[in-house]
C-alpha cells in the first residue's frame, strides 16, 4: 500500500514556518556547486520515491507561478513538475501548473487520499502545507513525518506539530551543511 509522506522544512525548536509565514531558517541550497552530493542524492532519492504530490491551497498559490518554469532547479525540477498533483481547497474551481499538467482540486483531502493509497502506485508526497498536514493528521492519513532540519532556532512561529504525536524513528541523517534528515513514522 502507498504511503503519504509529509516533507517539511523546520528549525531545530520545531518551528516550519515563521511568524510572518516565512521562511528565512531554510538554509543549504538544495541544487548548487557548494551542496553537498549526499544530501543532493537525499533529495533526489525521495522525489524517485513520489508519483503524486498534495498541496493545501496556500501551498499551491505560493508555488504555482515559479515552479512550472524553475528551469534552474535541473532534473529536480523537472521531475517535481511532472507529478501527478492535488490541491486541497474549498475556493478553487482549478488549479493550473504552467505548460504541466494542471492539478486536481479536492474539497475532501482525506477521502481522496485513502482512495490514492489504494491505488497502486509510488508514494504520496505532502508538499508543505502545515494547515492541511494538521489535519491530515487528525484524519489519520499521514504515514511518515519527513522533517530537514535547518540549523537555526526562532522560538516563535508555526510548530510543525500542534498536539501531542507518537513517531518511530526510521531515519537521522547530518549532512555537510548543517542540515539533518530525521524521518519518523506516524504510530497509531
Amino acid at each position: 500500500m502507498r504511503k503519504l509522506v509529509v516533507q517539511q522544512w523546520v528549525t531545530i525548536d520545531n518551528i516550519a514556518a515563521e511568524e510572518d509565514g516565512g521562511l528565512g531558517f531554510v538554509s543549504g541550497e538544495p541544487f548548487s556547486d557548494s551542496t553537498p552530493k549526499a544530501f543532493e542524492a537525499s533529495l533526489m532519492g525521495f522525489i524517485d520515491s513520489v508519483d503524486t504530490m498534495i498541496l493545501g491551497a496556500n501551498t499551491y498559490t505560493q508555488t504555482k507561478d515559479y515552479w512550472p518554469h524553475a528551469d534552474e532547479q535541473g532534473e529536480y525540477g523537472r521531475k517535481l513538475n511532472n507529478l501527478t498533483k492535488f490541491v486541497a481547497s474549498s475556493t478553487l474551481q482549478d488549479a493550473p501548473w504552467g505548460d504541466f499538467p494542471a492539478a486536481t482540486v479536492t474539497r475532501d483531502p482525506a477521502a481522496t487520499i485513502r482512495e490514492l493509497k489504494e491505488r497502486s502506485g509510488k508514494d504520496i508526497w505532502l508538499w508543505g502545507s502545515l494547515q492541511l498536514m494538521h489535519s491530515l493528521l487528525a484524519d489519520g492519513v499521514v504515514d511518515e513525518v519527513r522533517m530537514l532540519v535547518c540549523p537555526a532556532a526562532r522560538g516563535r512561529g508555526t510548530r510543525i506539530f500542534e498536539g501531542r504525536q507518537e513517531l518511530e524513528l526510521i531515519e537521522a541523517t547530518g549532512f555537510e551543511n548543517g542540515l539533518a534528515l530525521l524521518r519518523y513514522e506516524i504510530t497509531r
